[in-house]
């Protein structure tokens, strides 16, 4: 994950932006709010232009975050005062706590390996009773874009790869651009993990 990519120049950030217009997680913000009580500390990975994250701040305590330094620059000159932190998603090295971490379409980035690796820090950042919430491309197909890795997940792949410390309570298909295209997942830290 440290080759540059188009999300780490302005010109590579605007053009995504551009290019996803009209497209958010409302449907995740929606669920979520169903699971997790408002105000409680909510920690987004990979905020891109920010719109997910903006509706989240309604509700939530937001933390946003990105390995993009593009993405966050441009989202602080909108929202000042917001809280951003610069994480990659695997390591998500911060010594913050949180009710909930929330991805959309970020993960698929991340190689299987990765994807274990970023799930298990995760599970060591979320407080007892939180949850994981995450939207997914579907599917069985690994494949580059742009020169980023992307990895599709269906719910049976995703459990095969998920730690011992976390279980899946919810694996849903929905439509981003085409029926059934993606998975939104809901994970919680197992009642019986080891004590972190």
């Amino acid at each position: 994950m440290n080759i540059e990519t188009m999300y780490d120049t302005t010109e590579g950030v605007e053009e995504y932006t551009a290019m996803a217009v009209g497209y958010d997680g409302r449907i995740h913000v929606e669920r979520l709010v169903e699971l997790l009580p408002p105000g409680s500390d909510v920690l987004e990975l990979g905020i891109g232009p920010g719109v997910d994250l903006d509706m989240l701040a309604e509700i939530y305590q937001v933390v946003g975050s990105d390995r993009s330094q593009a993405f966050l620059d441009r989202y602080a000159q909108r929202r000042t005062g917001a809280v951003l932190l610069r994480l990659d998603a695997i390591t998500i090295e911060t010594d913050r706590t949180f009710d909930a971490i929330y991805s959309n379409k970020v993960l698929h980035h991340l190689t299987v390996d990765e994807m274990c690796r970023s799930l298990e820090r995760q599970a060591q950042l979320i407080r007892p009773g939180g949850l994981l919430m995450h939207g997914l491309w579907a599917g069985t197909e690994t494949e580059q874009y742009q020169g980023l890795h992307v990895q599709n997940y269906t719910c049976e792949t995703l459990a095969a790869v998920l730690p011992s410390a976390l279980e899946l309570v919810e694996c849903d298909p929905y439509a981003e651009m085409d029926e059934d295209d993606s998975i939104r997942v809901v994970l919680q830290v197992r009642p019986d993990a080891v004590e972190r």
